[in-house]
């Protein structure tokens, strides 16, 4: 394994994957400046876009004249496929490149994009959900500041799953797992958010820090975060369905 723990270059050219939902998301940062972004949002078709989009995203960055500094991609939980296309693309150009890989939960990632929209900086707790079918979420809980208060969990929701959060401050739920939780969870101080997805826009801030803090994955040995193990069911007539 290569020891990339050496001097900060100048600028900071950092291509960040984000594919954990359905959305597939490509972006390039220079220093902490998003300078090109590419996302779409028609289903699960990682396979197909994401090499389009990191070769313009590369292109563009040649065309500037600079070269690829570290890539970092989010690390789950969330779609098996998506995760595994991307964490392997990720692992693929760092091998190639002779660059870091750095990490960002998929969580923590919605979160950021939650803050942006709707900080108005008072106490606060914020709870990123993303669906696993039936009422079944992966969710984390996190302060106002970012501050991780429950780590990231497979959780069954009924009515009392939140009931030993504080009642006293706003709880926002957001992400596309929380609209099939609505009607079950029934805080009074409970407020959800619509139109919450990973992007990789929202990636940049924590992946800077990472970079200049020397906090890299090992290219080798590095997988997502899948928090439950895969599962296929066998229909009627024998065929695997994933």
């Amino acid at each position: 394994m290569h020891d990339f723990v050496k001097k900060i270059s100048s600028p900071m050219n950092i291509l960040h994957l984000e594919t954990s939902t359905h959305v597939c998301s490509v972006v390039l940062s220079k220093d902490e400046v998003c300078i090109f972004s590419k996302s779409n949002a028609e289903g699960m078709n990682h396979a197909s876009m994401l090499s389009p989009f990191i070769q313009e995203a590369l292109q563009h960055l040649k065309s500037m004249g600079e070269t690829l500094d570290a890539v970092a991609v989010s690390s789950g939980p969330g779609s098996y496929t998506g995760l595994r296309i991307g964490v392997s693309t990720a692992k693929g150009l760092c091998y190639g490149l002779d660059i870091p890989l750095i990490s960002v939960g998929t969580l923590e990632i919605m979160t950021i994009a939650a803050k942006k929209q709707y900080s108005d900086n008072q106490e606060c707790l914020w709870v990123p959900m993303i669906d696993a079918r039936r009422m079944e979420v992966y969710d984390a809980v996190y302060n106002q500041a970012g501050a991780v208060i429950r780590a990231a969990a497979a959780t069954i929701v009924n009515e009392n799953t939140y009931r030993n959060l504080p009642a006293n401050i706003p709880i926002y739920f957001f992400g596309n797992g929380a609209a099939k939780c609505k009607s079950v969870i029934n805080l009074r101080n409970a407020h959800f958010i619509e139109d919450i997805h990973p992007l990789a826009e929202n990636m940049i801030e924590p992946v800077v820090q990472k970079y200049k803090q020397g906090l890299f994955e090992d290219v080798a040995y590095f997988e997502p975060f899948y928090l439950k193990e895969f599962q296929t069911t066998v229909p009627k007539k024998g065929m695997k369905q994933v």
